[in-house]
């Protein structure tokens, strides 16, 4: 059993899902594991990870399109308001999705289905680089 680390830095500028399963697979192969389990642990509280369709744009749109009326910025309920309106709607975002996904390796390849991606979801406007933590296991 053999077990690999890596970063990926994504740049966002504003609320949207960002793809980035090809830097991810490009990494993937570079570690030789044919079969194992993949992790991936995004290391922040106003952003989350999803594996979601990857083939029409308009699926990533009306999932931040959702998410912003499930959770409206500057919301008079929220308390948290000392980093700005969108940062406690961005931590209610992250609370309902994920930050940790973990994807089965076969072939040198994580078990993704046809038509699906993987993606940092910002949830906050300003510009951030985010770290997502990939750690895969196998051999």
């Amino acid at each position: 059993m053999r077990q690999e680390f890596h970063t990926i830095h994504i740049r966002t500028s504003g609320p949207k899902l960002y793809e980035f399963t090809s830097q991810m697979l490009r990494w993937l192969k570079e570690t030789g594991i044919e079969r194992g389990l993949l992790t991936l642990f995004v290391r922040h509280t106003s952003a989350s990870l999803v594996i979601q369709e990857n083939a029409d744009p308009d699926v990533q749109r009306d999932l931040t399109a959702f998410f912003r009326r499930l959770v409206p910025d500057g919301d008079p309920l929220f308390v948290h308001t000392v980093e700005g309106p969108d940062d406690m709607p961005a931590h209610v975002k992250a609370a309902l999705t994920q930050v940790t996904l973990s994807i089965p390796v076969q072939g040198g390849v994580p078990v993704l289905g046809t038509w699906q991606g993987i993606y940092l979801f910002e949830h906050r406007r300003a510009p951030h680089t985010r770290s997502v933590a990939l750690h895969v296991i196998g051999e």
